[in-house]
């Protein structure tokens, strides 16, 4: 295809925010035409991603619809191209972003318009990651989405907006240092950051610790990792609804796309090496993150905190190095973005009428809002794994190839289900069920048509792909072995995707 097809997918939005730059007129005008531009913008991104998933052969392991330019001589190139990896990630990210600008009608009340430049900035940057195909194109997409994330919440935020911005703002920036002095010593010392030259590219032992230290200084952050996680629930309760939908269903999806293609790619022997390291972290991160959530009083919070827990399964299968553990994570990273964005569409349909996120404040929903009731229900039991939901396939693949690595790991691990399950039922009955203590109750209204649609939608995504997987499997499934293989030829550890 001589069409650069990966470039207009990722510029294209970028295209919507240069014409509403240029919107003026009354303020109804402005905030309609930004709506509808925005929109359709972003829906012909979404149609794009589908063009390339019909067109996308899955039975070939190489990158596809690679384009190259040079930028930089003799330095950087902007390269891009996807597998099925990254062509997952960019369906979930051209999908969330249209709900994201639905939302946007009740959770935003003043300058609309430029809080839709930002979304459409940042789907740009998103879409960027997943298809950088050069370590430091790579990286200006992965640092440049601090920028819009950081205006969203400074300026549409809650009452500790600016703290909660600037904190995401520093952590985030501060591991990425580190990432970006690792790639800059790769340059020099291999003489090219392309990726697919890298990826063949046998890095010395003596190098790779210390590189894998580089990348996972960014990547704990953005996942986030227990104990650099701190600054998500803080940015998790002060960002709008659409801010928190995007941050948890796509920005925290960079992260552990990061650890795939470079960490377990590059540094096959340092993952190996540190890889008790991860399990660590991450089971801390599974059972003290479910306790803590099992003790909030904010909903935003307690969400927050299950991301956290349910990332660390993420980590988990990542880097137990066997075919179910990577695809385990793959998968369980596409459920909990669409998962996760509808909890938070939840809690943002009963703030917008309640304006407040307390879990004290509401009982007896059920009452006044009973369809809203029954799709918070389903969310909620995705979110905790039940058979038959998205979030069952990724965790059960992830503990499955935790099995076969590591029994007592796997064990551990398996806690966090029970647990998961508790905090979400425990959020459900005290939200939904129970007498109306709280006079306010008794005004709220059930779901309008634009929220039904939305959030019926997310629930048959989620009951489709945890009935009928293999749409994103079979599209990963290539992929993954050729990283499997790559990784096979470093270090010797034989292993299949079906392990």
């Amino acid at each position: 295809m001589n069409l650069p097809i990966l470039s207009i997918l990722i510029f294209l939005p970028l295209i919507g925010v240069f014409f509403l730059v240029f919107t003026k007129g009354t303020e109804e005008f402005i905030i309609k035409t930004s709506f509808k531009v925005s929109l359709i913008t972003s829906v012909l991104t979404f149609l794009i991603s589908i063009f390339l998933w019909i067109n996308f052969d899955n039975s070939i392991s190489s990158f596809q619809f690679v384009h190259e330019k040079k930028w930089i001589k003799d330095f950087i190139n902007y390269k891009v191209g996807i597998d099925g990896i990254s062509l997952v990630f960019i369906l979930l990210t051209t999908l969330i972003v249209p709900i994201c600008i639905i939302s946007t009608i009740n959770s935003v009340k003043f300058r609309i318009k430029e809080f839709l430049m930002s979304l459409l900035l940042i789907e740009t940057l998103m879409l960027g990651v997943f298809c950088s195909l050069d370590l430091f194109i790579f990286f200006l997409f992965f640092e440049a989405g601090l920028i819009p994330m950081f205006i969203i919440i400074g300026i549409w935020g809650g009452e500790k907006r600016v703290y909660s911005a600037f904190k995401f703002f520093l952590y985030t920036l501060f591991g990425s240092v580190f990432m970006l002095i690792a790639i800059i010593f790769i340059f020099y010392e291999y003489g090219t950051l392309d990726v697919t030259k890298l990826l063949i590219l046998d890095i010395d032992k003596n190098y790779q610790n210390y590189l894998w230290l580089g990348f996972f200084a960014s990547f704990a952050v953005k996942t986030p990792m227990w104990p650099f996680h701190t600054w998500l629930p803080d940015a998790h309760v002060e960002a709008p609804t659409s801010g928190s939908v995007i941050l948890a269903a796509i920005l925290l999806k960079m992260a552990g796309y990061g650890f795939i293609r470079f960490s377990i790619g590059l540094f096959p022997h340092a993952s190996i090496y540190f890889a008790p390291l991860i399990f660590t972290l991450s089971i801390i991160a599974i059972i003290y993150t479910s306790l803590i959530a099992l003790m909030q009083q904010d909903m935003k919070k307690l969400i927050a905190y299950s991301s956290v827990a349910h990332m660390g399964f993420v980590t988990l299968g990542i880097f137990v190095f066997n075919g179910n553990g990577l695809a385990g994570s793959i998968f369980q990273m596409i459920s909990h973005g669409i998962v996760s964005a509808a909890l938070f569409l939840c809690v943002g349909v009963v703030y917008d009428r309640m304006h407040s996120r307390k879990i004290l404040d509401y009982g007896g929903v059920v009452n006044k809002m009973p369809r809203f009731s029954t799709l918070f229900l389903i969310f909620i039991l995705a979110s905790i794994g039940l058979p038959g939901t998205s979030g069952f396939i990724g965790e059960f693949l992830i503990l499955l190839g935790v099995f076969k690595n590591n029994y007592f790991v796997a064990l551990i691990a398996a806690l966090g289900v029970v647990l998961s399950a508790c905090y979400g039922l425990w959020l459900y009955k005290r939200v939904i069920f129970g007498k109306i203590v709280n006079s306010r109750i008794n005004e709220l209204v059930d779901l309008n048509k634009k929220e039904l649609l939305v959030l019926t939608f997310l629930v048959l995504l989620s009951l489709i792909l945890g009935v009928y997987p293999n749409i994103i499997l079979d599209t990963v499934s290539v992929s993954t072995n050729n990283i499997i293989y790559i990784f096979n030829e470093k270090t010797n550890i034989k292993m299949t995707f079906n392990d």
